[in-house]
């Protein structure tokens, strides 16, 4: 964080990123001397209504964050800044969006938590668009121009007004990470199925019923406790005073509404990757969901996604897998989503970075702030989003696989020919999970039994090497 003390003052030329909250009402014109360096410029948590004409002399300009403030329109300087491809405007006052007001190369617009009601008719122009987040908005439609937007991968339209979905948007060739509950779609088509209604349900405990401790996690719609029960439900009696609580953050979060989250972690059932939900907290001023704390012996899978990657997940430097390890966790993660779809639920948000793993293998993923009731939507577009979910899970594999310890000439015959046969199988399967057309990817049945398949004709070569 810097100050406008350093600005005024000339300590912070030559500076790639600039970030001040300081109750600024207006755009500080001394932030023009640093256009020669600046790449990044953080103006969150101000009071910041407009921005000068001339904004386009940031020519370096790549990255703008003007997360809650008070914009009622996106200013039409900014499709004039020649580098700039990710904006932020999180949390302002927005109901327009004007025709040519966002920059053509833009690559992540974030939109969550305004008061738009449409989006300009032009926004089939953005072909780099690959990340946009629209939750908590008033939008009753998208523009059919968008179908031309065919780099977009990750889409936020959670929580906004929308009855029906175009059939384009479940088509696009790259989509793989979509959340669209929180609209009211039900019983949208003309396939005249109705929402799912599930008998299970959860306890309702008291926040005073909890004692919160570290902070072990957190994503968009929440942040992660280590918590222990200090007054424990009757019905939970016998199992462990160690929990874990995720407290949301707000009434809308990036991903859509809480009590979405919370319907689809109880419409999606058990399973022994899936994190379980034991009890909710439901109040005035929280709300949270009560899970089983996940052992010591897991860890994160990835890191999410940088400002680079924009919506591919990162790892560590020394991050490696073996083979083996990488198919049981595919195999995993395939039979997980597989049940989650018979469920009528969608998790969209398929990540590394939400997936935990221990020395063994074993997985476990939850963070369902992304899903959505598949219910609600008509038959096609209820099964293309299973493609849709394919391509997430042909992300998933591939980020691994540039992590897989057989991928030199040298390790591959080392490792045998069974191995090198086996990971050229895997790349090819997750070729065919992120190949454009949709239809023609594989099922999760499909993919979970392949997986089977692979990991037993590594093992066998395994075994006659032994």
């Amino acid at each position: 964080m810097h100050t406008i003390e350093q600005l005024m003052s000339g300590q912070l030329q030559g500076c790639k990123r600039l970030q001040i909250a300081a109750g600024l009402t207006e755009f500080p014109q001394a932030i023009f001397n640093l256009a020669d360096s600046l790449e990044v410029l953080d103006l969150s948590d101000n009071n910041l209504s407009e921005l000068p004409d001339d904004l386009d002399q940031l020519t370096q300009l790549k990255i703008l964050f003007l997360t809650n403030n008070n914009f009622d329109s996106v200013p039409s300087v900014l499709a004039r800044c020649p580098k700039l491809e990710m904006i932020s405007f999180k949390s302002n006052k927005l109901t327009s969006v004007p025709e040519q007001s966002l920059p053509e190369q833009t690559r992540w617009l974030i939109l969550t938590d305004n008061q738009i009601e449409s989006l300009p008719e032009d926004m089939g122009r953005l072909y780099r668009l690959q990340k946009l987040a629209l939750a908590g908005n008033k939008l009753t439609s998208l523009p059919d121009s968008m179908a031309d937007c065919k780099q977009l991968g990750l889409a936020r339209l959670s929580a906004n007004a929308m009855t029906s979905l175009p059939n384009w948007l479940f088509q696009l060739p790259k989509l793989s990470w979509l959340a669209i509950d929180g609209n009211p779609i039900a019983n949208a088509g003309s396939s005249g199925i109705k929402a799912i209604t599930k008998d299970a349900t959860v306890a309702s405990v008291s926040s005073e019923a909890i004692e919160l401790q570290q902070v072990i996690g957190q994503g968009a719609s929440g942040v992660i406790y280590r918590a222990q029960w200090l007054t424990q439900p009757a019905e939970l009696a016998g199992t462990s005073l160690d929990i874990a609580v995720k407290v949301f953050k707000g009434e809308v979060t990036s991903d859509g509404f809480p009590e979405n989250e919370l319907a689809n972690c109880l419409q999606a059932g058990q399973h022994p990757n899936l994190i379980k939900v034991i009890a909710q907290i439901n109040e005035a001023d929280k709300a949270a969901l009560v899970m089983e704390l996940i052992p010591n012996q897991y860890q994160n899978l990835g890191l999410p996604p940088s400002l680079e990657t924009c919506t591919r997940d990162t790892f560590s430097a020394e991050t490696q897998f073996e083979l083996l390890t990488i198919l049981k966790m595919v195999a995993q993660m395939a039979s997980g989503l597989k049940h989650l779809h018979q469920n009528q639920v969608s998790h969209g948000d398929i990540y590394a970075h939400n997936t935990m793993y221990n020395a063994n293998a074993d997985i476990l993923f939850g963070d369902f702030g992304a899903a959505t009731n598949l219910s609600l939507l008509p038959q096609l577009q209820r099964e293309a989003m299973e493609g849709i979910e394919v391509s997430a899970l042909g992300c998933f594999i591939e980020d691994l696989i540039r992590h897989c310890l057989v991928t030199t000439e040298k390790a591959q015959y080392l490792a045998g020919e069974q191995a090198t046969q086996v990971l050229a199988k895997l790349n090819a399967l997750a070729a065919d999970c992120v190949q454009p057309n949709v239809a023609l990817r594989p099922r999760f049945e499909e993919i979970e039994q392949l997986i089977q398949q692979y990991i037993c004709q590594l093992t066998s070569e395994t075994e006659l090497t032994i």
